[in-house]
């Protein structure tokens, strides 16, 4: 696929979505498309380059689901180890059968914080819970941690942002660090992703974008800085550049973050999701054809969107971040139409 075709892709999406972001693709060998588009800072006119760090939301959760994956791998824990065997918190309503596996496939059942299933509006949970109290994952918590099951472990798939809050909590227990900086060290650094971390709101490293919430026509456009929790965690909230997702995804199929084995623990569709659409640990996996189309992460918060992709047949790598609140999706559903 030339650039021309992409830019053209991204240009008849972009009327729709206004895109601001990156559009990132590899093969495997050579990078065939890396631009930009937008405004990393509108009021200072700072435009998105191909290095510039974007949030990815829920995109994180692969990062947690691998760093689980390694303390299994290590002999710490097994996927069948129950929560109340591993975590050194009371949580007095939950199933006593809850498992590591559970939590990573979403089917634990054990209370959100924020069901997507029934809340609309991600800022709303911030009006009696102040993002700027929101810095560690312990500060989760009282959202979920005495609300009663909503179903029975192994029940059903239900997306489950306080699941991965939780897996969170074992790896800090497990390994004696914070979580950010487990994951900073053991996931990104082994990878080569020296642009990538866990930042505060409130300090924002060079290079990163803001968030954008509204509509800059009516002049309702502003950033997400009161509309997320101020550092992001195990269910989401890291920042990337492209090319440091295009290098997570090498390190992972190139087993220096995992063994052969536990990548493709990692990789199987352990819980059907809809129609070829299936669950991993912490990774979406979708069929065509009844054979693996393309393994995914995608994230979604106040003035964040984010889709990467990986299309094994092909040898592709795709990863489309932005700024705003949509895009991405129209971008890879444009170019996908043309594999």
């Amino acid at each position: 696929m030339l650039k021309s075709e992409i830019d053209k892709i991204v240009a008849n999406t972009s009327g729709k979505s206004g895109f601001s972001g990156v559009v990132y693709m590899k093969n495997e060998n050579n990078v065939v498309i890396e631009s930009a588009y937008s405004y990393a800072n509108r009021a200072e006119e700072l435009l998105n380059t191909v290095n510039t760090r974007f949030g990815i939301a829920s995109g994180c959760k692969l990062f947690t689901a691998i760093g689980i994956c390694q303390l299994v791998e290590k002999g710490a824990l097994s996927f069948q180890t129950r929560l109340k065997d591993c975590l050194d918190i009371e949580f007095p309503n939950f199933d006593e059968r809850v498992t590591i596996h559970h939590l990573l496939t979403h089917s634990s059942g054990i209370p959100d914080y924020f069901d997507e299933d029934v809340m609309d509006d991600f800022e709303e949970l911030w009006k009696e819970n102040p993002v700027y109290n929101l810095r560690s994952l312990t500060d989760f918590l009282p959202m979920f941690q005495n609300n009663p099951m909503m179903f029975n472990p192994g029940e059903k798939f239900h997306y489950n942002n306080a699941g991965f809050i939780v897996l969170g909590l074992i790896i800090e227990q497990q390994t004696g660090d914070s979580f950010t900086d487990y994951i900073e060290s053991e996931v990104f650094h082994r990878c080569g992703m020296r642009d990538s971390g866990y930042f505060s709101l409130d300090r924002l490293p060079k290079n990163t974008a803001y968030g954008y919430i509204g509509n800059e026509d009516d002049e309702t456009l502003r950033t997400n800085v009161y509309s997320i929790p101020i550092k992001g965690g195990a269910d989401g909230g890291a920042f990337i550049t492209a090319p440091d997702m295009i290098k997570l995804w090498e390190g992972l199929f190139n087993h220096r973050l995992l063994s052969e084995k536990y990548t493709n623990a990692l990789l199987t569709p352990y819980i059907s999701v809809k129609d070829n659409v299936s669950y991993g640990y912490g990774i979406w996996i979708n069929k065509r054809n009844n054979h693996i189309f393309k393994y995914h992460i995608m994230g979604y918060d106040p003035g964040v969107s984010f889709h990467s992709s990986v299309y094994p047949d092909l040898g592709i790598k795709l990863v489309v971040p932005s700024n705003k609140s949509s895009g991405p999706f129209d971008v890879i559903q444009a170019i996908e139409g043309y594999f």
